[in-house]
């Protein structure tokens, strides 16, 4: 069967595991996208994070070129220049000593999963097969078998069992359920320091510290996915620096890769990632030349442009902006940086339908959970552009109320 229309022809071969909008994207540049209509949307996800120095820059596009005519892949069984640089490079930047380059952010997490379970047996003496590692309520790591298996989100789990154990879940924010969460058998604590899947959700301040100290005080390791928060998201470099703290270990992608070409990375000390050995752990494209190239100039080129304190500039003057809108279907407005989320009142509307109006006001973005309506543009973007994203926002809450 052949089918033309677009919207068709996806829901009649694709399984149905998303619900996008109705529009088809054909090209971006910047922080724009155009449909097969040549209209013009104002991109306010940036694909979670992952495009965030913005549609087909042009250095990282060259980059990505230049290296796909000289060597794109090859096999771990041989050595290649840019994996060295890119894993030295990391640990520098994150104050870590060794690293594990995948290409998913959920490969990295499993990454982080089996280095930490390796180093409680082995450098904790944890009984074998009884380790455990806890995470905390409205976690959002990926969607293998084993990372859904810590959800707390029901449609997550749904037939998907038998589940993997190993994993104790605790509320968010609530340190001294942490603590009484932690048995002998606790070889690390999993957590984002900024919720994004859960809808944006910052901690108590405070929180992350006695995290840190409640891990340090029972030897247990602190592993912090920044996929979403990670490269200048929140306003700095990491997320976590804005607690002042050193995790253990740290997962990384999405923006790393450029927007590019997927690129993922576990970094941790040597005490946890000297324990790997050669067959415990691989992937096929994980390290590729291609990839590590492209992530080596998305890193420089951020530096360069300073994306990470202009997130802080921009974020500032749009979360305050935000909060200046006085809509009876707002909620709240949260976030950090340019990673911002607008809860809505579901009595009132549906985040859905926020979403949509703005769509049609040429301006791109996704609810999550059904109540909130997040906006995490290309760092590069303008206060005019912002401005823009404003004028939309506050038409279409207009509309529905």
């Amino acid at each position: 069967m052949v089918i033309q229309n677009v919207f068709e022809r996806e829901a009649f071969y694709g399984a149905p595991i998303y619900h996008p909008l109705p529009v088809v994207l054909t090209r971006g540049e910047g922080v724009w996208l155009w449909d097969d209509q040549d209209k013009r949307y104002l991109d306010m996800m940036s694909s979670y994070s992952a495009v965030s120095c913005g549609h087909a820059h042009p250095r990282l596009t060259a980059a990505l070129c230049k290296q796909a005519n000289i060597l794109s892949l090859v096999s771990r069984a041989f050595y290649t220049k840019p994996l060295g640089r890119l894993l030295e490079k990391l640990c520098l930047l994150s104050d870590l000593e060794m690293g594990i380059i995948m290409n998913t952010g959920a490969e990295a997490v499993e990454t982080a999963i089996k280095a930490a379970r390796r180093w409680g047996y082995r450098a904790k003496e944890i009984p074998k097969d009884k380790a455990e590692i806890i995470v905390v309520a409205g976690n959002f790591h990926g969607r293998t078998t084993t990372i859904v298996s810590f959800s707390d989100e029901p449609a997550y789990q749904a037939d998907f069992g038998p589940l993997t154990p190993g994993f104790r879940l605790v509320p968010y924010g609530d340190v001294e359920a942490l603590a009484q969460a932690i048995t002998p058998y606790t070889c690390a604590v999993l957590m984002e320091p900024i919720q994004g899947e859960a809808g944006i959700k910052t901690p108590p301040e405070g929180y992350l510290q006695k995290v840190q100290s409640l891990c340090k005080g029972h030897k247990v390791l602190l592993l912090l996915d920044e996929i979403q928060t990670g490269f200048g998201r929140t306003g700095k470099r990491f997320a976590f620096e804005h607690d002042g703290l050193k995790p253990d270990g740290l997962i990384l992608g999405k923006a790393l890769g450029g927007g590019l070409f997927p690129v993922s990375a576990f970094l941790s000390t040597k005490n946890v990632l000297s324990l790997m050995t050669p067959g415990s752990h691989g992937s096929t494209f994980g390290g590729n030349p291609l990839g590590c190239c492209v992530a080596l100039e998305t890193l420089a080129l951020m530096e360069d442009e300073r994306l990470s304190d202009h997130a802080a500039i921009m974020g500032e003057k749009f979360m305050k902006a935000l909060k200046e809108i006085h809509s009876p279907l707002i909620k709240e407005v949260r976030g950090k940086g340019l990673l911002i989320g607008i809860e809505i009142d579901a009595s009132r509307a549906k985040a859905r339908a926020v979403c949509e109006g703005l769509m049609k006001r040429g301006v791109l973005t996704k609810e999550t959970h059904e109540t909130v309506v997040r906006f995490a543009p290309p760092l590069i973007i303008t206060w005019q552009e912002i401005e823009f994203c404003l004028n939309s926002l506050k038409q279409t809450l207009n509309a529905l109320e």
